[in-house]
């Protein structure tokens, strides 16, 4: 294990009807309010009206900023600095899901910088201590954006989708209410099912040593969603399902399970290229990525694959080597995730080999990426072919 500190600032607030502490919460940083959300579910199931009435109640001056793309842009962050400036804001409120929750986070990491945040996004400039404070109140169960200080952005003119990090702009509160995932259709809903797990995979793979319990933690967040996904995802609106499924998705990613061990994410970076070229769900670009970079990276070390399937899947290792419980560990993934719905090869979005260097270079954000087994370009682009 190595050595770590953890601090998580953010105020959960979870459960039924919650959406009425907005009017506690939110006075602490101000009343002039940038409302961000994105393509108009909000309006339709309800919730854009309650946001507002609940912000009426107290007086709030809000301006809105709504079609927050599901990968957000660098185009809307900039709209949404712009809007903070000329009406002098306190506080943004982002309303939806981890893709609304992270252009916020890049909104108020830009307001006090004088450059262009594309600069803080591409790690060239950190993130100022006086951001503009954010509150959440999430839809849907998937990136954990909620309760960490990670926003994904993406330069569509320059096909580059990056990420940064900063203490600076977790979210002082979010609210989690299971009724508000009800909305979520059936595919997205598989989406989040899948961007939970790979969140689990990416920082249970670690190049680390000696984190027992960091690993325990991500088997049960895994067990976990296993056993709750098929029910939910046949039956949408069961509260107790989607109660359970969002919990998963906060736990998956607000640093539990990444104390004192050093984190792959090479997945999530070929992810990225990927649909900053093809604009894919990112849930559904993660379904067909991560079996395969279990494949290659168990050709060389396929003891944690192996490890993965005797804990989370219920494998017989009897008389078995690591290499064949490693396979039918990631058969067993492919198979669970076929059997709730999610893709299995980038040629289900029409996708070719026409990109690959492209897609390979852009996920080539060092010489080498991830760290349970460094990639290299070759190996990347094996990847990706062999995802087709």
């Amino acid at each position: 294990m190595e050595n770590f500190q953890f601090h998580n600032p953010t105020k959960l607030i979870f459960g039924k009807g919650q959406i009425s502490s907005l009017q506690k919460e939110i006075p602490a940083y101000g009343k002039r309010i940038l409302l961000l959300y994105g393509g108009g579910s909000i309006k339709k199931s309800g919730l854009y009206d309650k946001v507002i009435r609940e912000l009426k109640e107290m007086d709030a001056s809000v301006v809105e900023l709504g079609g927050v793309e599901p990968n957000p842009r660098l185009t809307t962050v900039r709209k949404g600095i712009s809007l903070i400036r000329e009406n002098q804001l306190d506080f943004i409120l982002a309303v939806g899901g981890g893709s609304v929750i992270d252009c916020a986070k890049a909104i108020a990491a830009g307001v006090p910088y004088n450059g262009d945040v594309w600069d803080i996004v591409h790690k060239k400039e950190k993130v100022l201590p006086s951001s503009v404070p954010i509150g959440t109140v999430l839809t849907l169960a998937a990136t954990g954006s909620e309760m960490n200080g990670n926003s994904v952005i993406t330069n569509w003119e320059e096909n580059a989708k990056e990420s940064f990090n900063s203490i600076h702009v977790y979210p002082r509160f979010s609210i989690l209410d299971p009724e508000l995932t009800f909305s979520v259709p059936r595919d997205q809903t598989v989406y989040g099912i899948v961007d939970i797990m790979s969140h689990v995979f990416e920082q249970y793979f670690h190049a680390s040593s000696n984190a027992p319990l960091q690993e325990r933690i991500g088997e049960a967040i895994l067990h976990t969603v296993i056993e709750m996904a098929p029910k939910l995802v046949n039956d949408l609106s069961n509260y107790e399902y989607r109660e359970v499924m969002l919990l998963n998705g906060t736990l998956a990613l607000n640093g539990l399970t990444a104390m004192g061990v050093n984190t792959d994410w090479a997945t999530h970076y070929i992810e990225h290229a990927v649909s900053a070229v093809h604009d894919i769900p990112h849930g559904g670009g993660l379904a067909i990525l991560f079996p395969r970079w279990m494949e290659h990276v168990a050709a060389t070390r396929p003891e944690k694959v192996a490890q993965l399937g005797v804990r989370v899947f219920d494998l017989d290792p009897a008389g078995k080597t690591d290499a064949q419980l490693a396979a039918e560990a990631i058969q067993s993934l492919r198979a669970f995730w076929t059997s709730i719905g999610a893709p299995t090869n980038l040629s289900d979005y029409g996708i070719d080999d026409k990109e690959i260097e492209l897609m390979t270079q852009r996920a080539m954000i060092n010489e080498k990426i991830g760290k349970y087994v460094p990639l290299t370009n070759e190996d990347v682009r094996k990847i990706l072919k062999n995802s087709l």
